[in-house]
Protein backbone atom coordinates (compact mmCIF):
# COMPACT_ATOMS: atom_id res chain seq x y z
CA UNK A 1 0.00 0.00 0.00
CA UNK A 2 1.19 3.47 -0.90
CA UNK A 3 1.87 6.06 2.33
CA UNK A 4 2.18 8.94 0.38
CA UNK A 5 -1.04 11.28 1.13
CA UNK A 6 -2.68 12.61 -1.90
CA UNK A 7 -3.57 16.12 -2.65
CA UNK A 8 -7.15 17.02 -3.85
CA UNK A 9 -7.69 18.98 -6.64
CA UNK A 10 -11.44 20.73 -6.94
CA UNK A 11 -12.26 21.22 -10.44
CA UNK A 12 -15.17 23.65 -11.25
CA UNK A 13 -14.89 26.28 -14.18
CA UNK A 14 -11.55 25.25 -15.12
CA UNK A 15 -12.20 22.27 -16.91
CA UNK A 16 -8.21 21.79 -18.54
CA UNK A 17 -4.82 20.27 -17.56
CA UNK A 18 -2.78 22.78 -19.45
CA UNK A 19 -1.97 26.23 -17.54
CA UNK A 20 -4.13 25.66 -14.54
CA UNK A 21 -2.01 26.80 -11.80
CA UNK A 22 -4.26 25.14 -9.13
CA UNK A 23 -3.30 21.92 -10.77
CA UNK A 24 0.39 22.56 -11.09
CA UNK A 25 0.33 23.47 -7.58
CA UNK A 26 -1.50 20.02 -6.19
CA UNK A 27 0.95 18.10 -8.32
CA UNK A 28 3.96 19.23 -6.42
CA UNK A 29 2.16 18.66 -3.10
CA UNK A 30 1.33 14.53 -3.76
CA UNK A 31 -0.54 12.83 -6.08
CA UNK A 32 -3.40 14.01 -7.10
CA UNK A 33 -7.23 12.99 -7.10
CA UNK A 34 -9.13 15.38 -8.52
CA UNK A 35 -12.75 15.89 -7.81
CA UNK A 36 -15.79 17.67 -9.85
CA UNK A 37 -19.17 18.59 -7.35
CA UNK A 38 -22.45 19.59 -8.79
CA UNK A 39 -23.78 21.68 -6.28
CA UNK A 40 -27.19 21.51 -5.03
CA UNK A 41 -28.34 25.00 -5.83
CA UNK A 42 -30.93 25.19 -2.72
CA UNK A 43 -28.25 24.19 -0.32
CA UNK A 44 -25.66 26.54 -1.75
CA UNK A 45 -27.88 29.33 -2.54
CA UNK A 46 -26.31 28.96 -6.43
CA UNK A 47 -28.14 29.30 -9.52
CA UNK A 48 -28.59 26.63 -11.22
CA UNK A 49 -26.84 26.17 -14.67
CA UNK A 50 -28.89 26.45 -17.78
CA UNK A 51 -30.02 23.57 -19.97
CA UNK A 52 -27.74 24.65 -23.06
CA UNK A 53 -24.73 25.24 -20.26
CA UNK A 54 -25.48 22.46 -18.57
CA UNK A 55 -25.20 20.00 -21.80
CA UNK A 56 -21.85 21.71 -22.19
CA UNK A 57 -20.17 21.03 -18.72
CA UNK A 58 -21.33 17.50 -19.03
CA UNK A 59 -19.49 16.94 -22.14
CA UNK A 60 -16.47 18.74 -21.16
CA UNK A 61 -16.40 16.89 -17.58
CA UNK A 62 -16.19 13.46 -19.71
CA UNK A 63 -12.98 15.26 -21.43
CA UNK A 64 -11.48 16.45 -17.99
CA UNK A 65 -12.33 12.53 -17.01
CA UNK A 66 -10.22 10.98 -20.18
CA UNK A 67 -7.51 13.53 -19.56
CA UNK A 68 -6.51 12.86 -16.33
CA UNK A 69 -6.91 9.21 -16.65
CA UNK A 70 -4.27 9.03 -18.88
CA UNK A 71 -1.72 10.60 -16.27
CA UNK A 72 -3.30 8.25 -13.36
CA UNK A 73 -5.42 10.50 -11.63
CA UNK A 74 -9.18 9.80 -10.80
CA UNK A 75 -11.64 11.55 -10.77
CA UNK A 76 -14.30 11.59 -8.33
CA UNK A 77 -18.03 12.56 -9.17
CA UNK A 78 -20.65 14.09 -6.29
CA UNK A 79 -23.26 16.12 -6.04
CA UNK A 80 -24.79 17.93 -3.75
CA UNK A 81 -23.08 20.48 -0.58
CA UNK A 82 -19.07 20.77 -1.19
CA UNK A 83 -18.82 21.69 2.73
CA UNK A 84 -19.56 18.15 3.50
CA UNK A 85 -18.28 16.94 0.31
CA UNK A 86 -14.99 18.08 0.50
CA UNK A 87 -14.15 17.26 4.05
CA UNK A 88 -15.44 14.14 3.56
CA UNK A 89 -12.99 13.28 0.59
CA UNK A 90 -10.00 14.96 2.56
CA UNK A 91 -11.04 12.27 5.44
CA UNK A 92 -11.31 9.24 4.08
CA UNK A 93 -7.94 9.43 1.76
CA UNK A 94 -6.12 10.86 3.78
CA UNK A 95 -5.67 14.43 1.87
CA UNK A 96 -2.73 16.75 3.08
CA UNK A 97 -3.88 19.81 0.25
CA UNK A 98 -6.38 20.87 -1.28
CA UNK A 99 -6.69 23.65 -4.37
CA UNK A 100 -9.02 25.19 -6.58
CA UNK A 101 -9.35 28.24 -9.12
CA UNK A 102 -11.21 31.42 -7.44
CA UNK A 103 -14.59 32.02 -7.75
CA UNK A 104 -15.51 35.93 -7.99
CA UNK A 105 -19.36 36.17 -7.03
CA UNK A 106 -21.22 35.37 -3.71
CA UNK A 107 -22.53 33.36 -2.23
CA UNK A 108 -19.61 31.01 -3.60
CA UNK A 109 -16.58 33.16 -2.44
CA UNK A 110 -18.26 33.16 0.79
CA UNK A 111 -18.27 29.35 0.76
CA UNK A 112 -15.05 28.94 -0.52
CA UNK A 113 -13.69 30.63 2.31
CA UNK A 114 -15.78 28.57 4.49
CA UNK A 115 -14.40 25.47 2.99
CA UNK A 116 -11.11 26.48 3.38
CA UNK A 117 -11.15 27.74 6.80
CA UNK A 118 -12.57 24.38 7.69
CA UNK A 119 -9.66 22.65 5.92
CA UNK A 120 -7.10 24.67 7.48
CA UNK A 121 -8.80 23.87 11.19
CA UNK A 122 -8.26 19.98 10.31
CA UNK A 123 -4.75 20.93 9.74
CA UNK A 124 -5.07 20.48 5.65
CA UNK A 125 -3.27 23.19 3.50
CA UNK A 126 -5.82 24.95 1.00
CA UNK A 127 -5.20 27.23 -1.54
CA UNK A 128 -7.14 28.80 -3.73
CA UNK A 129 -5.50 29.96 -7.27
CA UNK A 130 -6.18 32.92 -10.11
CA UNK A 131 -7.32 31.58 -13.58
CA UNK A 132 -10.26 32.59 -14.29
CA UNK A 133 -9.73 36.61 -15.17
CA UNK A 134 -7.12 38.23 -16.84
CA UNK A 135 -7.28 40.94 -13.60
CA UNK A 136 -8.41 39.96 -10.16
CA UNK A 137 -11.20 42.79 -8.97
CA UNK A 138 -9.68 44.14 -6.44
CA UNK A 139 -6.33 45.14 -8.13
CA UNK A 140 -8.48 46.89 -10.85
CA UNK A 141 -9.18 50.66 -9.23
CA UNK A 142 -9.81 53.79 -9.61
CA UNK A 143 -7.45 56.44 -8.33
CA UNK A 144 -9.57 57.00 -5.00
CA UNK A 145 -9.39 53.10 -4.62
CA UNK A 146 -12.78 52.35 -5.85
CA UNK A 147 -13.83 50.17 -8.65
CA UNK A 148 -14.38 51.32 -12.24
CA UNK A 149 -18.32 51.86 -13.38
CA UNK A 150 -16.99 52.86 -16.62
CA UNK A 151 -15.41 50.42 -19.75
CA UNK A 152 -12.89 53.01 -21.15
CA UNK A 153 -11.26 54.12 -18.27
CA UNK A 154 -11.13 50.37 -16.87
CA UNK A 155 -9.81 49.19 -19.66
CA UNK A 156 -6.80 51.15 -19.51
CA UNK A 157 -5.70 50.41 -16.28
CA UNK A 158 -6.43 46.71 -17.09
CA UNK A 159 -4.85 46.46 -20.13
CA UNK A 160 -1.69 47.18 -18.13
CA UNK A 161 -2.21 45.19 -15.33
CA UNK A 162 -3.40 42.44 -17.57
CA UNK A 163 0.03 42.30 -19.41
CA UNK A 164 1.70 41.88 -16.14
CA UNK A 165 -0.48 39.34 -15.15
CA UNK A 166 0.65 37.43 -17.97
CA UNK A 167 3.59 38.00 -18.41
CA UNK A 168 3.94 36.77 -14.61
CA UNK A 169 1.73 33.57 -15.69
CA UNK A 170 4.05 32.39 -18.12
CA UNK A 171 7.43 33.27 -15.90
CA UNK A 172 5.97 31.28 -12.96
CA UNK A 173 5.51 28.55 -15.48
CA UNK A 174 9.17 28.48 -16.51
CA UNK A 175 7.38 28.93 -19.81
CA UNK A 176 8.14 31.74 -22.02
CA UNK A 177 6.66 30.16 -25.23
CA UNK A 178 3.01 31.15 -25.19
CA UNK A 179 2.44 28.58 -27.23
CA UNK A 180 -0.04 25.55 -25.51
CA UNK A 181 2.08 23.09 -23.50
CA UNK A 182 1.17 19.53 -24.20
CA UNK A 183 0.00 17.13 -21.34
CA UNK A 184 3.06 15.20 -21.25
CA UNK A 185 4.40 17.13 -19.16
CA UNK A 186 2.49 16.80 -16.38
CA UNK A 187 3.65 13.35 -16.38
CA UNK A 188 2.38 10.16 -13.95
CA UNK A 189 0.85 12.74 -11.33
CA UNK A 190 -1.78 10.36 -9.56
CA UNK A 191 -1.24 6.80 -8.19
CA UNK A 192 -4.46 5.47 -8.70
CA UNK A 193 -5.46 1.66 -9.34
CA UNK A 194 -4.78 -1.50 -7.65
CA UNK A 195 -2.44 -1.88 -5.14
CA UNK A 196 -2.45 1.88 -3.56
CA UNK A 197 -4.94 3.35 -1.23
CA UNK A 198 -6.82 5.74 -3.48
CA UNK A 199 -9.70 5.74 -5.54
CA UNK A 200 -10.64 4.50 -8.85
CA UNK A 201 -12.84 7.32 -10.89
CA UNK A 202 -16.38 7.65 -10.11
CA UNK A 203 -18.63 6.54 -13.30
CA UNK A 204 -20.02 9.39 -14.26
CA UNK A 205 -24.06 9.89 -14.12
CA UNK A 206 -25.95 8.83 -16.98
CA UNK A 207 -27.29 12.83 -17.21
CA UNK A 208 -31.04 13.46 -18.53
CA UNK A 209 -30.92 16.13 -21.38
CA UNK A 210 -33.38 17.73 -23.20
CA UNK A 211 -34.51 16.37 -26.57
CA UNK A 212 -33.46 19.85 -28.72
CA UNK A 213 -29.69 19.29 -27.38
CA UNK A 214 -29.00 17.04 -29.79
CA UNK A 215 -28.55 20.15 -32.48
CA UNK A 216 -25.95 21.18 -30.59
CA UNK A 217 -23.45 18.45 -30.94
CA UNK A 218 -24.07 19.23 -34.53
CA UNK A 219 -22.49 22.81 -34.04
CA UNK A 220 -20.25 22.42 -30.96
CA UNK A 221 -17.44 19.69 -29.63
CA UNK A 222 -16.82 20.94 -26.19
CA UNK A 223 -13.43 20.14 -24.10
CA UNK A 224 -9.76 20.93 -23.98
CA UNK A 225 -8.44 19.67 -26.98
CA UNK A 226 -11.59 20.96 -29.36
CA UNK A 227 -10.90 24.57 -27.41
CA UNK A 228 -7.19 25.00 -28.40
CA UNK A 229 -8.39 23.86 -32.03
CA UNK A 230 -10.56 26.83 -32.23
CA UNK A 231 -8.21 28.97 -30.80
CA UNK A 232 -5.60 27.87 -33.44
CA UNK A 233 -8.10 28.07 -36.28
CA UNK A 234 -9.14 31.45 -35.12
CA UNK A 235 -5.50 32.93 -35.06
CA UNK A 236 -4.95 31.00 -38.60
CA UNK A 237 -8.25 33.24 -39.95
CA UNK A 238 -6.88 36.13 -38.35
CA UNK A 239 -3.34 35.15 -40.02
CA UNK A 240 -5.33 35.01 -43.22
CA UNK A 241 -6.87 38.57 -42.74
CA UNK A 242 -3.56 40.29 -42.38
CA UNK A 243 -2.54 38.90 -45.63
CA UNK A 244 -6.51 40.12 -47.05
CA UNK A 245 -7.73 36.53 -47.62
CA UNK A 246 -9.96 36.37 -44.83
CA UNK A 247 -12.33 38.64 -42.98
CA UNK A 248 -10.86 40.96 -40.47
CA UNK A 249 -11.64 40.88 -36.79
CA UNK A 250 -11.69 44.59 -36.06
CA UNK A 251 -13.74 45.02 -39.01
CA UNK A 252 -15.69 42.46 -39.69
CA UNK A 253 -16.75 40.90 -36.72
CA UNK A 254 -19.95 42.94 -36.40
CA UNK A 255 -20.51 41.44 -40.26
CA UNK A 256 -23.38 39.09 -39.69
CA UNK A 257 -22.49 37.36 -42.99
CA UNK A 258 -18.88 36.85 -42.64
CA UNK A 259 -17.29 34.41 -40.53
CA UNK A 260 -15.15 37.09 -38.64
CA UNK A 261 -15.77 35.92 -34.89
CA UNK A 262 -13.64 33.53 -32.51
CA UNK A 263 -16.19 31.20 -31.01
CA UNK A 264 -13.55 30.87 -28.25
CA UNK A 265 -16.60 32.43 -25.45
CA UNK A 266 -18.29 28.74 -24.35
CA UNK A 267 -14.43 27.53 -23.97
CA UNK A 268 -13.35 30.15 -22.02
CA UNK A 269 -17.11 30.37 -19.92
CA UNK A 270 -15.72 26.82 -18.73
CA UNK A 271 -12.24 27.63 -18.57
CA UNK A 272 -11.44 24.69 -20.93
CA UNK A 273 -8.63 27.41 -22.12
CA UNK A 274 -6.21 29.58 -20.47
CA UNK A 275 -7.13 33.18 -21.05
CA UNK A 276 -3.71 34.14 -19.89
CA UNK A 277 -2.24 31.64 -22.59
CA UNK A 278 -4.78 33.07 -24.99
CA UNK A 279 -3.73 36.73 -24.58
CA UNK A 280 0.21 35.81 -24.78
CA UNK A 281 -1.15 33.81 -28.55
CA UNK A 282 -2.88 37.07 -29.64
CA UNK A 283 -0.17 39.41 -28.28
CA UNK A 284 2.61 37.62 -29.54
CA UNK A 285 1.44 36.93 -32.86
CA UNK A 286 0.73 40.94 -33.21
CA UNK A 287 4.52 41.29 -31.95
CA UNK A 288 5.83 39.04 -34.88
CA UNK A 289 3.34 40.84 -37.69
CA UNK A 290 1.52 37.37 -38.01
CA UNK A 291 -1.64 39.26 -37.71
CA UNK A 292 -2.50 42.69 -37.49
CA UNK A 293 -2.49 45.17 -34.90
CA UNK A 294 -5.91 46.51 -35.20
CA UNK A 295 -7.22 43.05 -35.20
CA UNK A 296 -4.97 41.86 -32.08
CA UNK A 297 -6.60 45.22 -30.10
CA UNK A 298 -9.80 44.43 -30.97
CA UNK A 299 -10.13 41.51 -29.87
CA UNK A 300 -8.40 41.96 -26.50
CA UNK A 301 -10.48 44.42 -25.92
CA UNK A 302 -13.35 42.03 -26.18
CA UNK A 303 -11.56 39.63 -23.31
CA UNK A 304 -11.23 42.62 -21.21
CA UNK A 305 -15.01 43.52 -21.36
CA UNK A 306 -15.45 40.12 -19.94
CA UNK A 307 -13.04 41.03 -17.04
CA UNK A 308 -15.54 43.98 -16.66
CA UNK A 309 -18.24 42.29 -16.40
CA UNK A 310 -17.13 40.14 -13.64
CA UNK A 311 -15.52 42.31 -11.79
CA UNK A 312 -19.07 44.36 -11.81
CA UNK A 313 -20.44 41.24 -10.58
CA UNK A 314 -17.86 41.13 -8.05
CA UNK A 315 -19.25 43.93 -6.45
CA UNK A 316 -23.05 43.67 -7.47
CA UNK A 317 -23.81 39.92 -6.47
CA UNK A 318 -27.48 40.20 -7.42
CA UNK A 319 -27.01 41.60 -10.66
CA UNK A 320 -29.11 39.03 -12.40
CA UNK A 321 -32.04 40.07 -10.47
CA UNK A 322 -31.76 44.16 -9.75
CA UNK A 323 -31.13 46.98 -11.62
CA UNK A 324 -27.67 48.84 -11.24
CA UNK A 325 -29.47 51.76 -12.01
CA UNK A 326 -32.32 51.64 -9.26
CA UNK A 327 -34.37 54.62 -10.94
CA UNK A 328 -35.08 51.63 -13.42
CA UNK A 329 -37.06 49.98 -10.54
CA UNK A 330 -39.50 52.09 -11.43
CA UNK A 331 -40.01 51.35 -14.90
CA UNK A 332 -43.16 49.75 -16.25
CA UNK A 333 -41.75 46.83 -18.10
CA UNK A 334 -43.76 44.17 -18.46
CA UNK A 335 -43.28 41.22 -16.05
CA UNK A 336 -45.16 38.05 -15.85
CA UNK A 337 -43.96 36.35 -12.32
CA UNK A 338 -45.35 33.14 -13.53
CA UNK A 339 -43.12 33.18 -16.31
CA UNK A 340 -40.25 34.27 -14.28
CA UNK A 341 -40.49 31.29 -11.86
CA UNK A 342 -40.91 28.66 -14.88
CA UNK A 343 -38.31 30.08 -17.21
CA UNK A 344 -35.25 29.23 -14.50
CA UNK A 345 -36.54 25.26 -13.90
CA UNK A 346 -38.11 24.48 -17.26
CA UNK A 347 -37.45 24.04 -20.68
CA UNK A 348 -40.00 24.36 -23.53
CA UNK A 349 -39.36 24.43 -27.02
CA UNK A 350 -40.58 27.63 -28.14
CA UNK A 351 -41.94 25.88 -31.39
CA UNK A 352 -44.08 23.94 -29.43
CA UNK A 353 -45.13 26.39 -26.83
CA UNK A 354 -48.43 26.76 -25.83
CA UNK A 355 -51.20 28.33 -27.68
CA UNK A 356 -51.69 31.63 -27.60
CA UNK A 357 -53.43 32.19 -30.98
CA UNK A 358 -56.49 33.59 -29.32
CA UNK A 359 -54.99 35.92 -26.98
CA UNK A 360 -54.95 39.51 -27.57
CA UNK A 361 -51.67 40.85 -29.90
CA UNK A 362 -50.54 42.68 -26.77
CA UNK A 363 -50.36 39.62 -24.33
CA UNK A 364 -47.58 39.31 -22.77
CA UNK A 365 -47.71 35.36 -23.39
CA UNK A 366 -48.03 35.67 -26.86
CA UNK A 367 -45.70 38.37 -27.59
CA UNK A 368 -43.00 36.90 -25.86
CA UNK A 369 -43.83 33.57 -26.92
CA UNK A 370 -43.39 35.08 -30.51
CA UNK A 371 -39.72 36.48 -29.11
CA UNK A 372 -38.47 33.01 -27.69
CA UNK A 373 -39.79 31.43 -30.75
CA UNK A 374 -38.25 33.69 -33.75
CA UNK A 375 -41.57 34.40 -34.62
CA UNK A 376 -41.75 38.65 -34.32
CA UNK A 377 -42.03 39.47 -38.14
CA UNK A 378 -38.55 41.60 -37.95
CA UNK A 379 -36.69 39.65 -39.92
CA UNK A 380 -32.96 39.92 -37.79
CA UNK A 381 -34.89 39.35 -34.30
CA UNK A 382 -36.57 35.92 -35.42
CA UNK A 383 -32.97 34.71 -37.58
CA UNK A 384 -31.00 35.56 -34.09
CA UNK A 385 -33.69 33.51 -32.18
CA UNK A 386 -33.67 30.30 -34.45
CA UNK A 387 -29.70 30.57 -34.13
CA UNK A 388 -29.81 30.51 -30.27
CA UNK A 389 -32.23 27.83 -30.63
CA UNK A 390 -30.60 25.63 -33.12
CA UNK A 391 -26.62 26.68 -32.20
CA UNK A 392 -26.89 27.44 -28.34
CA UNK A 393 -25.35 30.85 -29.92
CA UNK A 394 -25.83 33.80 -31.27
CA UNK A 395 -24.09 36.60 -33.06
CA UNK A 396 -23.02 39.28 -30.85
CA UNK A 397 -24.05 42.06 -32.97
CA UNK A 398 -27.75 40.37 -32.73
CA UNK A 399 -27.45 39.33 -29.17
CA UNK A 400 -27.79 43.27 -28.89
CA UNK A 401 -30.27 44.07 -31.30
CA UNK A 402 -32.33 41.43 -29.94
CA UNK A 403 -32.25 42.25 -26.47
CA UNK A 404 -32.96 46.04 -27.80
CA UNK A 405 -35.94 44.99 -28.93
CA UNK A 406 -37.40 42.85 -26.32
CA UNK A 407 -36.85 45.97 -23.53
CA UNK A 408 -37.57 48.71 -25.68
CA UNK A 409 -39.59 47.75 -28.59
CA UNK A 410 -41.94 45.17 -26.67
CA UNK A 411 -41.14 46.68 -23.56
CA UNK A 412 -40.50 42.95 -21.86
CA UNK A 413 -38.64 43.23 -18.71
CA UNK A 414 -34.97 42.42 -19.09
CA UNK A 415 -34.93 39.65 -16.98
CA UNK A 416 -37.37 37.56 -18.54
CA UNK A 417 -34.46 38.09 -21.59
CA UNK A 418 -32.17 37.26 -19.28
CA UNK A 419 -33.25 34.22 -18.41
CA UNK A 420 -34.20 32.63 -21.54
CA UNK A 421 -30.56 32.94 -22.48
CA UNK A 422 -28.93 31.49 -19.35
CA UNK A 423 -30.98 28.26 -20.40
CA UNK A 424 -30.23 28.50 -24.12
CA UNK A 425 -26.81 29.57 -24.22
CA UNK A 426 -23.48 27.35 -24.35
CA UNK A 427 -21.78 30.41 -22.92
CA UNK A 428 -24.05 31.84 -20.07
CA UNK A 429 -21.97 33.01 -17.33
CA UNK A 430 -23.17 34.33 -14.30
CA UNK A 431 -21.61 37.59 -14.66
CA UNK A 432 -21.64 38.32 -18.81
CA UNK A 433 -25.13 37.47 -19.15
CA UNK A 434 -26.92 39.36 -17.07
CA UNK A 435 -24.17 42.60 -17.12
CA UNK A 436 -24.75 42.46 -21.10
CA UNK A 437 -28.33 42.42 -20.78
CA UNK A 438 -28.50 45.37 -18.29
CA UNK A 439 -26.30 47.42 -20.58
CA UNK A 440 -28.92 46.31 -23.73
CA UNK A 441 -32.11 47.42 -21.19
CA UNK A 442 -30.19 50.97 -20.25
CA UNK A 443 -30.26 50.13 -16.75
CA UNK A 444 -27.00 48.71 -16.36
CA UNK A 445 -23.23 50.15 -15.72
CA UNK A 446 -21.81 52.27 -18.72
CA UNK A 447 -25.34 51.14 -20.44
CA UNK A 448 -26.00 52.29 -23.50
CA UNK A 449 -28.27 55.39 -23.02
CA UNK A 450 -32.40 54.29 -22.83
CA UNK A 451 -32.68 56.32 -25.42
CA UNK A 452 -30.65 54.38 -27.80
CA UNK A 453 -32.39 51.85 -29.51
CA UNK A 454 -31.27 49.63 -31.86
CA UNK A 455 -33.22 49.58 -35.09
CA UNK A 456 -33.09 45.68 -36.23
CA UNK A 457 -33.88 46.66 -40.12
CA UNK A 458 -31.09 49.47 -40.15
CA UNK A 459 -28.88 46.50 -38.30
CA UNK A 460 -29.37 44.05 -41.10
CA UNK A 461 -28.66 46.19 -43.77
CA UNK A 462 -25.69 47.42 -42.27
CA UNK A 463 -24.61 44.24 -41.01
CA UNK A 464 -26.29 41.28 -43.30
CA UNK A 465 -26.43 43.47 -46.98
CA UNK A 466 -27.21 40.57 -48.71
CA UNK A 467 -29.94 39.28 -46.22
CA UNK A 468 -27.50 36.04 -46.29
CA UNK A 469 -27.88 35.60 -42.66
CA UNK A 470 -31.44 36.45 -42.43
CA UNK A 471 -32.02 33.76 -45.56
CA UNK A 472 -30.28 31.03 -43.70
CA UNK A 473 -32.19 31.17 -40.33
CA UNK A 474 -35.36 32.09 -41.97
CA UNK A 475 -36.06 30.89 -45.18
CA UNK A 476 -39.63 31.84 -44.89
CA UNK A 477 -38.67 35.49 -45.09
CA UNK A 478 -40.23 37.86 -47.34
CA UNK A 479 -42.93 34.77 -48.53
CA UNK A 480 -46.79 35.11 -47.59
CA UNK A 481 -45.80 32.40 -45.08
CA UNK A 482 -44.20 34.91 -43.16
CA UNK A 483 -45.90 36.57 -39.95
CA UNK A 484 -45.87 40.54 -39.94
CA UNK A 485 -44.45 42.47 -37.48
CA UNK A 486 -45.62 42.38 -33.94
CA UNK A 487 -45.00 46.16 -33.22
CA UNK A 488 -44.06 49.12 -35.41
CA UNK A 489 -40.62 49.85 -34.89
CA UNK A 490 -41.45 53.67 -35.20
CA UNK A 491 -44.11 53.55 -32.74
CA UNK A 492 -42.99 51.23 -30.38
CA UNK A 493 -39.66 53.51 -30.21
CA UNK A 494 -41.50 56.83 -29.86
CA UNK A 495 -43.24 55.31 -26.64
CA UNK A 496 -40.37 53.37 -25.33
CA UNK A 497 -38.54 57.62 -25.29
CA UNK A 498 -41.66 58.40 -23.66
CA UNK A 499 -41.27 55.85 -20.98
CA UNK A 500 -37.74 56.36 -20.71
CA UNK A 501 -38.30 60.52 -19.53
CA UNK A 502 -40.56 59.46 -17.36
CA UNK A 503 -37.89 57.39 -15.54
CA UNK A 504 -35.56 60.42 -16.02
CA UNK A 505 -37.51 62.84 -14.35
Amino acid sequence: MSTLQPALMWFRDDLRLRDNSALDWIAQQGPVIAVVIEEDPETTRTRELGAAARWWWQRSVHQLKNSLAAHGVPLLYHSGDPREIIPAIVKKFGVSAVGWSRRYHEPLRELDAEIKQMLHERGVTARSFAGHLLTEPWEVLTQQGKQYQVYTPFAKTARTIAEDNVASYLNDANDQDPSPTSHDELGPIGLAGPGTDFPASSPLPDWNEPDWTHTLAQHWLPGENAGWKVAEEFLDQLAAAARKQAPHYAADRDRLDKQATSRLSPYLRFGEISIHRLWALVTEASDTGRIAGEDASAFLSELLWRDFAWHRLYHLPELHRRNVRQQFDHFDWHWDETEAQRVATTYRDPRCAETTEDLPADDFRRVFSAWRAGQTGIAVVDAGMRELWETGTMHNRVRMVVASFLTKNLGIHWRHGEAWFWDTLVDADPASNPFNWQWAAGCGDDAAPYFRIFNPDSQAKRFDPHYRYIRHWVPEFGTPMYPQPLVDLKESRRQALAAYDEVKN
